[in-house]
């Protein structure tokens, strides 16, 4: 016998949309209604009372995946909870976050109602999670793009964007000899999708601009980041641009470039993908193209709300990078 969530994936909506439907107590779109009664005429769906009831019941929670993996940092994370769980106050909503890395978190709360929609984190190339989420009732926004995001929802920086526009600021001031230090080995491995995303762009940019560029994967300790700042110089002396997306790595980079005697920007220009404030509070403030994370964390809630309730099809919203010139770059000596 099929029940309102088969009627909901025939149709691709949400149940809460054919429940109102077949209720008529809330406004539908004429395209929308049409889609739900046919899915209903061709599953043979016969709904009772107690079943419209359930479908149409709202907890007022979002849930948010925020998974605590190796290598990410805290501090950028709690920046886009943090904006998921203001707007959703603004939503009159609250949120439960699972911090677990648990590809079933999704089900268990789906499936018991106890979320009205689920806005996920740390969405890799080719997330074991995604099967999951599409086949809830309830919608899921991710932040992130997956290689195949299917009928789920996706709101991001351009990542791409900002390796690739990165990559051209240091070049069309003259810069040839430019290394990539970029994330943890461990969030590379993962195929993380921003990560994988800037890269694309950063080697893209660097082939079309006939750059020479290597990147280098950099752990977040100070040893680690020694040894990979050293490497680098010591194998290319010439080099004369960095771009850093680390934000841990970031002030041990800074640090150690000055240790070898190199003055930013006279010697070397140094460009950051991350959070303002990251680049900002340097011992030199850092160009870089900011991650506005809250802003991505009000969007993802904002497009999960106009599923729930107005059943807006899925999209995908990519936010155009800007580069902030805070003066450590600079024509090559």
């Amino acid at each position: 016998m099929a029940t309102i969530e088969d009627v909901a994936r025939a149709a691709g909506v949400s149940a809460s949309t054919v429940s109102y439907v077949l209720s008529g107590k809330r406004s539908i779109s004429a395209p929308t209604r049409r889609r739900v009664e046919k899915a209903i005429q061709q599953l043979g769906y016969r709904p009772h009372a107690g079943a419209r009831a359930l479908a149409s019941a709202r907890t007022n929670v979002i849930a948010l995946m925020a998974p605590l993996r190796a290598g990410v940092d805290v501090n950028v994370i709690m920046q886009f909870v943090s904006g998921v769980v203001l707007r959703a106050r603004e939503h009159d909503h609250d949120v439960l976050l699972l911090t677990q890395d648990d590809v079933s978190g999704a089900e268990r709360v789906g499936s018991g109602s106890m979320v009205d929609g689920i806005v996920v984190m740390d969405v890799e190339a080719q997330d074991e999670r995604l099967p999951s989420l599409a086949r809830l009732r309830q919608p899921a926004v991710l932040i992130g793009l997956p290689a195949d995001p299917g009928t789920l929802s996706c709101v991001d920086l351009d990542f791409e964007a900002a390796g690739r526009l990165a990559l051209e600021h240091l070049a069309h001031l003259g810069h040839r000899r430019v290394a990539f230090l970029g994330p943890p080995p461990e969030v590379l491995a993962r195929h993380t999708s921003y990560a994988d995303r800037v890269l694309r762009g950063f080697g893209g940019a660097a082939r079309d601009e006939g750059v020479d560029a290597r990147t280098v994967e950099t752990p977040t300790t100070r040893d680690g980041v020694v040894a990979a700042v050293d490497a680098l110089l010591d194998a290319d002396p010439g080099l004369t641009g960095l771009l850093v997306h680390n934000e841990a790595a970031l002030p041990h980079v800074l640090a150690r470039v000055a240790e070898r005697g190199l003055r930013v920007p006279d010697d070397v220009s140094v460009v950051t993908i991350s959070p303002a404030e990251v680049a900002a509070a340097q011992v030199v403030p850092v160009t870089g193209i900011d991650i506005p994370a809250e802003r991505i964390g009000h969007v993802a809630v904002d497009m999960v709300m106009a599923r729930i309730e107005d059943d807006e099809p899925a999209e995908t919203r990519l936010l155009t990078p800007v580069l902030v010139d805070r003066g450590s770059t600079r024509a090559p000596a």
